[in-house]
């Protein structure tokens, strides 16, 4: 049987000693393998263009360029790359942020080795990752802090209108179809609908 290809990964923080941590922390890990690392926002970016990593670990404060203005430039450049955001503060602004630029994922630096990992391999298979302490306002099921949409969520909504599929509506707005599918969980449970059909009567409704 063949080994599955190792999971290929860019690393970014202005930390020396966070830096080194996950290098070290990643070189022991069977099935990944460390492209690049960067110092800054910009370095990062111009690894992700030359290497095309499947996983970027991106600190979310940088200097030269922040983590959040890379995500942006990422998304905008539609470069193939998931992005776990890491960060010393799990604020509910923070993890906001992340998730609307486009993140695929959120990890605390104070998490175990073990979670960061699990988290790294999680994104990798596409799924959408955050902190424990998040599910209060991810879940749909939550009440919601403020029932107006977001931009994003307008946006979403407004292909969804236009009959837009997920996939396209990830290609249209820079995301990954997981980032897509947690805006539509956030968005139907503040327009109080179940699925895309209502949603979009809503959005016709509103005019």
């Amino acid at each position: 049987m063949t080994a599955p290809a190792p999971i290929r990964v860019v690393l970014a923080d202005d930390h020396a000693l966070v830096l080194e941590g996950l290098r070290n922390l990643l070189a022991a890990e069977p099935g990944v393998e460390i492209l690049a690392t960067a110092t800054d926002g910009a370095e990062a970016l111009d690894a992700v263009r030359r290497y095309a990593p499947d996983v970027l670990i991106l600190d979310y404060q940088m200097t030269v360029m922040g983590g959040i203005a890379c995500l942006h430039r990422i998304r905008e450049e539609q470069l193939p790359v998931r992005v776990l955001m890491l960060s010393a503060f799990g604020d509910a602004h923070a993890m906001r942020t992340a998730v609307e630029g486009g993140a695929d994922g959120f990890a605390l630096k104070t998490d175990s080795p073990i979670a960061t990992i699990a988290a790294i391999r999680q994104v990798a298979a596409g799924q959408l990752v955050f902190p424990q302490a998040a599910r209060r306002w991810l879940s749909p099921s939550a009440p919601p802090e403020n029932d107006a949409l977001t931009e994003r969520e307008e946006k979403v909504l407004a292909l969804v209108a236009e009959g837009a599929g997920n996939a396209h509506i990830a290609k249209t707005l820079h995301l990954s179809e997981s980032t897509v599918k947690f805006h539509l969980r956030n968005l139907f449970a503040k327009l109080g609908v179940s699925n895309r059909t209502e949603a979009a009567a809503r959005y016709h409704r509103r005019g």
